[in-house]
């Protein structure tokens, strides 16, 4: 039965897309595994509803009757219906052979009881009805999952990329495309003739091309964010039928999406409606964004320096020495110039993205073997309220069992996780000891799941997943490097991890999942920061310097006689004893550590670059300069030269000064979120340095979204940087003096920027020098003073900010004549 909760129960193999109408049609497109074939299977399903009570159809009088084989559910317009086990609120499962006259008997059977016109299902709240959309209706019945059989090599996968004039669909357009077809092969399309003529002719081939390859998905980077949606409106404007789904038309749908294309806006630029975000489908392929596998790896590996693509590629190793860049928004001028070269650049797009979705897409791929969602859905998803909800819906319904309503909590507060500071300033010879999935472990070891989940569903399934992960991991490991089977299991892995890790949030989740519990989510935390206490406590007893802890695991410093055989049996010995279930690995060791703030922190590897974690070292909003500036001072500070950190920053305050620092350096990228009519309303009230840019320079109108790159200018006045980047990280083509490409007036306030640099970007630094030592390096390089202090003997410091004492360390209460902690 717990096989069957995970993976379903129809062995169907090589089911690539599934599509379901309200009517109670279902096509299931399948490939063959190991071969190119591919079939439709149209099949039917009877849709259905989860009820709290039946009240709502008895208006059908002998319309409704029991499931059972004295039922006459092949009759056209009867509702069966089947009561679940236990207590849970919707214990009323009702069918009909249309969902849609099933919806509108509940909603006529509501609005006769309440005395008014209930429009939607939804209206009569989570406690009273669950509706999922048609497929996964269809998929939770019949227990079939995407993907058995296969290995993400086996879908054939297209990529397309859109060139466009402008960024805005109502008056700008389309004038080439770039795809990469199955096989690996790139080309364009593009416009042979002016006016509507040639884009509309440029959309009809487009839509050929893509029913010709007949991809089972299609892939892009901010695919749902840019592409899909001027494509649909371009196409709507030219009235040209996008039948790029392999039933034909009606072509492209909207699925409801926390972070899609917003359909409509109110008066300047307002959403009209919350609701109004969808993201774009259609029969027999899915869409995928690679944006969303970027975001997902960046939430857990914090690493990457933006998320556009070409910062992303980069990153990664995708990007090849000769790839063509240009300016997003001089794109269309080039094309006038060099086609070649935009033809290049758009080819170079299309392959990136398929390397991206590679990379990267494996867990979503993963993830649709088990849950019972359309694969597009998943890449999206939220690992508890998108994968852990459908699978425990499945899993009581396959039992037979009434499900719980979302329930607002008593309440109750949730206590949160253990986070401990120890010591802030610059730390040597650095270990970090990992707590592998310390709350899901946590979970499994004291047996906490949500009390309402009567089956234990919660706790059977990460107990599966924690055991299939590790099997997936270990044939990961030994496949050959590169092959299919490594790249299987190691995604299979990757995607068990998200969801074993998204079980405590599930718990915690009040009023957001079917199963959550505040009580047994701090019950969770109570053992984390006991096992947390205990861990420092013994690892402090071994005689190193606690620097942070928290439930990923704790960095500490070892005394500079240790080898790292002593660092791996310090970890080895605490380790054993931790709870059986709960596992402490030696993770890494470095040279040096600067800890500035919890989870805030850089570190220098024995080999290798910089690695900087949290807000204070990466931001997509820092200003270059000082971004290039804190890096080259860190990593100074780190060697232990405090004269190299001083040589730094006199370099770069001397450099503004003389405007050797070109503008891109001292340029801000920030995100548009007002719309011109928006801005204007409140500009009295206060003035904002973008949008004072943009009308500055002549701008009247822009696109919500879009992002530009501004600064301070001399006299007060707000600077637009000419050729703003398109995306996140997006080089802007330099000089062989390594100023932007172009006139660059180099009119920012130099003094603005001096005091920023030092204001922000030096002061990350001030927790590894002593004050004295700080207030030197960082003294104005043209006001020097008499009494300057030298820096010969200077050192980083450590200060110790606490002590691993106290009863959440397993100690008595200190009185207070204890010892204070003390910094040395």
């Amino acid at each position: 039965m717990e096989e069957e909760w995970l993976w379903g129960w129809d062995p169907t193999p090589g089911i690539v897309s599934v599509w379901a109408e309200p009517d109670g049609r279902a096509f299931v497109w399948k490939r063959q595994p190991g071969t190119p074939a591919r079939i439709r299977e149209d099949a039917r399903y009877r849709p259905w509803l989860l009820l709290a009570s039946l009240q709502d159809l008895e208006h059908l009088g002998p319309g409704l009757q029991p499931e059972g084989p004295s039922s006459t559910a092949g009759a056209t317009g009867v509702v069966t219906f089947r009561e679940l086990e236990g207590p849970g609120a919707l214990r009323y499962r009702v069918s009909a052979d249309d969902g849609r006259a099933l919806g509108a008997a509940v909603l006529r059977g509501a609005s006769a009881r309440l005395g008014q016109r209930v429009g939607h299902l939804r209206d009569l709240g989570a406690h009273a009805v669950l509706v999922l959309p048609p497929e996964e209706q269809y998929l939770v019945a019949t227990g079939r999952t995407y993907f058995r059989d296969l290995v993400f090599d086996d879908l054939r996968r297209l990529q397309f990329d859109l060139e466009t004039t402008g960024l805005d669909p109502a008056t700008d357009r389309i004038f080439l495309v770039a795809l990469r077809d199955p096989e690996g092969r790139t080309e364009t399309l593009e416009v042979t003739a002016d006016g509507d003529a040639g884009e509309a002719d440029l959309l009809r081939r487009l839509v050929a091309r893509i029913r010709e390859a007949d991809p089972d998905v299609v892939e892009n980077h901010n695919l749902h964010g840019f592409d899909l949606p001027f494509l649909d409106q371009r196409a709507k404007r030219l009235n040209v039928p996008l039948a790029l789904g392999r039933a034909g038309l009606p072509g492209l749908r909207h699925r409801p999406s926390a972070r899609g294309a917003a359909l409509g806006r109110g008066p300047g630029g307002r959403e009209a409606d919350a609701m109004r975000r969808a993201r774009y489908t259609v029969p027999g392929r899915e869409f995928i964004d690679t944006l969303d596998a970027v975001r997902r790896h960046d939430f857990s590996a914090r690493d990457l320096p933006g998320h556009g693509l070409k910062a992303v590629a980069r990153h990664l190793g995708l990007a090849g020495p000769e790839r063509e860049l240009i300016p997003g928004a001089r794109v269309y001028e080039v094309f006038g110039k060099d086609p070649e070269r935009v033809r290049r650049y758009a080819r170079d797009d299309v392959t990136e993205a398929a390397g991206l979705a590679h990379l990267l897409g494996g867990a979503a791929f993963a993830l649709a073997r088990m849950a019972p969602r359309r694969y597009e859905r998943l890449a999206d998803a939220g690992p508890a309220t998108g994968v852990l909800d459908p699978l425990l819906v499945r899993a009581y319904l396959r039992a037979g069992a009434a499900l719980p309503a979302h329930e607002s909590g008593d309440g109750t507060s949730h206590s949160g996780a253990a986070l401990h500071l120890f010591a802030t300033g610059v730390a040597r010879h650095v270990v970090k000891a990992d707590v592998a999935s310390l709350y899901p472990s946590l979970m499994r070891q004291y047996r906490i799941g949500p009390k309402r989940d009567r089956l234990n569903v919660l706790l059977a399934l990460v107990d599966r997943l924690v055991d299939q992960r590790l099997d997936a991991k270990a044939k990961g490991k030994k496949a050959p490097p590169g092959s299919p089977e490594r790249y299987t299991h190691e995604a299979l892995s990757a995607a068990m991890k998200i969801v074993i890790n998204s079980a405590y949030g599930y718990l915690g989740a009040v009023g957001l999942t079917r199963f959550s519990d505040v009580h047994a989510a701090n019950e969770v935390t109570r053992h984390g920061r006991e096992v947390l206490g205990l861990l420092c406590r013994e690892l402090a007893a071994r005689g190193v310097t606690l620097l942070e802890a928290d439930t990923d695991g704790v960095y500490f410093a070892v005394p500079d006689s240790w080898t790292e055989a002593d660092e791996r049996r310090v970890v080895a010995e605490v380790a054993a004893l931790l709870p059986p279930r709960v596992r402490l690995e030696f993770d890494g060791r470095y040279a040096a550590m600067l800890s500035h703030e919890p989870k805030n922190y850089a570190l220098q590897p024995y080999a290798g670059p910089l690695l900087l974690r949290g807000v204070a070292f990466r931001s997509s909003r820092a200003e270059p300069y000082g971004e290039d500036f804190l890096r080259r001072a860190l990593q100074h500070l780190l060697d232990g030269n405090v004269s190299a950190v001083r040589d730094t920053y006199v370099d770069t305050v001397m450099a503004l000064r003389r405007r050797q620092v070109p503008t891109f350096e001292v340029t801000a990228q920030v995100r548009l979120t007002k719309a011109p009519a928006q801005y204007l309303a409140t500009r009295k009230q206060r003035r904002e340095l973008p949008y004072e840019a943009l009308l500055t320079n002549g701008r009247e109108h822009w696109a919500l979204g879009e992002r530009v790159r501004v600064y301070r200018a001399t006299s007060g006045r707000a600077g637009l940087l000419p050729e703003p980047d398109a995306e996140d990280g997006e080089p802007t083509p330099r000089t062989a003096h390594g100023a932007p490409a172009g006139d660059d007036p180099r009119d920012y306030d130099v003094e603005y920027y001096v005091r920023l640099l030092k204001d922000t970007f030096a002061a990350r630094l001030a927790r590894g020098l002593g004050a004295e030592d700080f207030a030197t390096v960082f003294a104005d390089p043209e006001q020097p003073s008499l009494f300057s202090a030298s820096l010969a003997d200077a050192r980083p410091v450590l200060n110790v900010v606490r002590q691993p004492r106290g009863p959440e360390f397993g100690e008595a209460p200190q009185n207070a004549d204890a010892e204070p902690d003390v910094a040395r």
